[in-house]
């Protein structure tokens, strides 16, 4: 099966981690504040690729997957309705940036309780999002309800996508790296929007 650079590395991340390394990473990007460099709408789509190939069994990949985004993103929760006013007050650091911090504060003013399933779409702002809400003091009841929807649209839709392309098109290996950089380059549309828009509000 022919791939390169990106998605070599991918590939092979993902054939390494096997489930419990799947589900450590996704639940780590969903809630975990250190986790917001990690790969997360592209692992996923990869992983179903690789399921359609006979790495994985994709009726187990997607409820554990599934599962580990929705615990993350209440970890997250749980994280800043308890220590959150304390984390930031921290310097910045590789694992921590007020910046960050502060651009999904401002997506999470401005969706509301919807922010929690869009920002599942959105590298870096899905792992604080959740936080943010914690911080925030949303009802978890309303977060959880919100947290499910993401979690089942984001952590199953990905893997049967990826699914899907391998086990339907022929020779779909063909199509997988540029798939995945429209995901990643679709992906960081919003974060280049949000900074554009900042830098235009203090011109």
């Amino acid at each position: 099966m022919p791939y390169n650079g990106l998605m070599f590395d991918l590939v092979s991340l993902v054939q390494a981690a096997g489930y419990a390394g799947l589900v450590a990473i996704v639940f780590s990007e969903s809630g975990l504040f250190f986790g917001f460099f990690l790969p997360g709408d592209s692992l996923l789509f990869t992983a179903g690729f690789l399921a359609s190939q006979g790495h994985f069994n994709i009726l187990v990949l997607i409820p554990l997957l599934t599962i580990a985004a929705i615990a993350g993103d209440s970890a997250g929760y749980w994280t800043g309705n308890k220590v959150g006013p304390r984390l930031f007050t921290r310097p910045d650091s590789f694992f921590f940036s007020h910046a960050r911090v502060e651009r999904t504060r401002a997506f999470f003013e401005k969706h509301g309780a919807i922010s929690i399933i869009l920002a599942r779409f959105i590298p870096a702002v899905r792992t604080f999002t959740p936080i943010i809400a914690g911080v925030a003091g949303m009802r978890y009841k309303t977060f959880l309800t919100y947290n499910v929807i993401g979690g089942i649209i984001w952590g199953a839709g990905f893997p049967v996508a990826g699914y899907f392309l391998g086990a339907l098109v022929p020779d779909a290996d063909r199509y997988v790296l540029p798939i995945v950089v429209i995901i990643i380059l679709a992906s960081l549309i919003p974060l280049i929007k949000t900074y554009t828009n900042s830098l235009l509000r203090k011109s």
